[in-house]
């Protein structure tokens, strides 16, 4: 696998849980495709499809403070020029609104696809770790 290719996407999925944390949604849809296909924990056990399930958590208050997320352990596997899975345990850092510091884990699998010249998140599944 090429050392770019494998630093592009994780800089690429960074990217991504950075606009999630800062709930930028412009960003966010601009890195996923339109038809982004996903199970979470939020969507109880089905699959969703498209952008709108995800739109909801976007538009939602803000309850908490300043917050980062590290991919602990990240590894990549380019499946072809146009294909690459990313995997990874993702270390939320974050201050509840009494300032107080929580830490959550999730494992995540996502999916990128080369469309158009350029990378698309185009699926993922994210469990609660541990």
């Amino acid at each position: 696998m090429p050392p770019d290719t494998q630093a592009e996407l994780l800089a690429l999925n960074q990217e991504l849980l950075n606009a999630i944390l800062r709930r930028d949604w412009r960003r966010y849809a601009e890195l996923c495709h339109e038809s982004l296909t996903a199970f979470e924990p939020e969507s109880c056990g089905h699959l969703v499809a498209g952008l709108d399930f995800h739109r909801f958590y976007f538009e939602l208050p803000a309850s908490s403070g300043p917050a980062q997320a590290t991919m602990a352990s990240p590894q990549v596997r380019v499946l072809s020029d146009d294909a690459a899975v990313v995997c990874y345990v993702r270390l939320n850092q974050q201050l509840d609104a009494q300032g107080r510091t929580v830490e959550t884990a999730v494992q995540e699998t996502r999916v990128w696809q080369r469309i158009d010249g350029r990378w698309r998140h185009v699926h993922f599944h994210r469990s609660r770790a541990g």
